[in-house]
Order: structure tokens, then sequence, then C-alpha cells
């Protein structure tokens, strides 16, 4: 795959790829946002190396892909689009320890999500991210078949209640394999943090099948696993992929910022 503006060397054979050639610190040319949004639905995710943002050129970076989104947890006083990612030697849990789909809990989840981390511990801390195409196309014709006809529970509360258990989250059902707006691939569209029902079969059938999923979806051969260095970015697509925040580096430090991208409301009336 070639671009105009930009490098891409790709990761694996499934998924993720790293961009060089374009300073995410300086205004993006149109062919450079298109590039990096052609990169994007290649790759399902994509990395850039040695960009020290902060979070209003952060912010910038993602308008260029859309509307950015106020998390369901609270951002910055003076960016409420950002979000702060901190842990250290007093954290009792960090961000995105569970496999997961970034709040896919709401009736349009957010396009896509762009993480910066300025700080990072001496070792570990890495992101693993799954790709929802692979783990669609290694399904057999008849669970494809199946799963088809069914829809899922996808609730706030499995990722977020452990915060503030009395708090109120949103709850929204989608399609279990649903088509990507942009490349028409098709995918499987469940995870582990927020799914917690399938609405269309008995409860044990459910629970069955939900197990099998969220398993298969983690295989690690649909699986890229990013390595972060001091002012890397990660940039995926939140539509076709799972990721991982692996914390195996406490009491360490590891910080940043990240920013989410609004969905298209009608690729999910549509799904």
């Amino acid at each position: 795959m070639s671009y105009r503006t930009l490098q891409a060397q790709p990761l694996t054979p499934t998924i993720g790829a790293e961009l060089s050639g374009v300073d995410l610190t300086q205004p993006l040319s149109d062919e450079q946002v298109a590039d990096i949004r052609q990169a994007l639905h290649d790759h399902g995710v994509i990395f850039f190396r040695d960009q020290p943002l902060d979070p209003e050129s952060l912010k910038r970076v993602g308008q260029y892909f859309g509307e950015l989104q106020i998390h369901a947890l609270k951002g910055l006083p003076e960016h409420p689009e950002v979000r702060k990612l901190h842990a250290d030697a007093t954290s009792k849990h960090v961000a995105g320890e569970e496999w997961h789909t970034d709040m896919s809990c709401l009736p349009v989840p957010p396009m896509g999500s762009v993480l910066y981390l300025h700080t990072l511990p001496p070792m570990g801390g890495d992101t693993a991210f799954s790709s929802m195409y692979a783990a669609y196309d290694a399904l057999s014709a008849p669970m494809k078949a199946y799963l088809e006809k069914l829809t899922a529970t996808h609730d706030g509360k499995l990722a977020f209640g452990r915060f503030d258990p009395d708090g109120k989250y949103p709850v929204a059902v989608h399609p279990v394999i649903r088509t990507h707006p942009a490349t028409g691939r098709k995918l499987l569209f469940v995870n582990r943090g927020f799914t917690c029902h399938i609405n269309d079969v008995p409860q044990d059938e459910s629970e069955a099948i939900l197990h099998y999923l969220f398993k298969h979806a983690e295989n690690a051969y649909f699986q890229v696993r990013f390595r972060w260095t001091p002012h890397a970015v990660a940039f995926w697509d939140n539509r076709c992929t799972q990721h991982l925040a692996i914390w195996d580096y406490f009491p360490h430090e590891r910080s940043g910022f990240r920013v989410q991208i609004e969905g298209d409301r009608a690729d999910y009336a549509a799904a």
C-alpha cells in the first residue's frame, strides 16, 4: 500500500502500521489527512513516533477526522474533550485493563481514539490491539450465519460501575456482526468490557456464546502489540478493533492524554 505524503510500515499481516514522514505537531494538509485516514482504514490502528504534543495540539489532530466526543469520565477542566491517562505507585487500577471497544455502550460509539503518551515506565506498558475483521473472517460459515441474526446489549456499568456503583451509565443495543461503513468489510462487534448479553437467545446460551466470542476476539493471531516510546501516538479505528492496556509496570509512572472522535449516527442507524 502506498500513500502520497507518508510512509507506512505494516507491523503484522493482519493489523497495525507505523507511519513516518508526517509531523503531527504542525498543521496537516488535506492530502496528509486523506493519507492518514486511508492508512487507518487499511491497518485498523496506526502509530507515530516522536510527536511532542500537548492537549491543544492533540485536539487539533483529532478534529481533522471529526468532532471530538466528551468522555463519560471527566476530561481536563480547560479541555473537556481531552482525558488525562495516568498511572503510578498510588494507582488501584488503570484505564482499559481488559479487552474492549471504546464506549460501545453508546448508541453511536466513537469512530476512533487518539492516544498520546509522554511519560513511560522503564519497561512494559504496551497496548495490544485486535482486529475484528480477522475475528469475523476466522469464524465458520455456520457461526457467521447464526450471529448475523443477533443483537447484543452493551452496558457502561460493566466498565465504569466499579468507580461509582450508583452512577447512571449509557446502555445501547448493536448487531453482533456489523459492516464497516468505509471499507464495507464485516466484523465482530462484541467485547468483554461492555457487552453484557445477547438479546435474542436464552441467558445460558448468551453466556456460552459470549464466552466463546470474547476468547475468540482476543486470539493472538489477530493482534499487534505496540511498544510505546516517549511522545508516541496511537490512532485506532474503534469500529473494527479492540484494545487492551497492559498494566505490567506497577509502581512506575505512565502518563498521557487521549481524545475520542465522534461516530456517524447514520452508520449505526443503518447497521
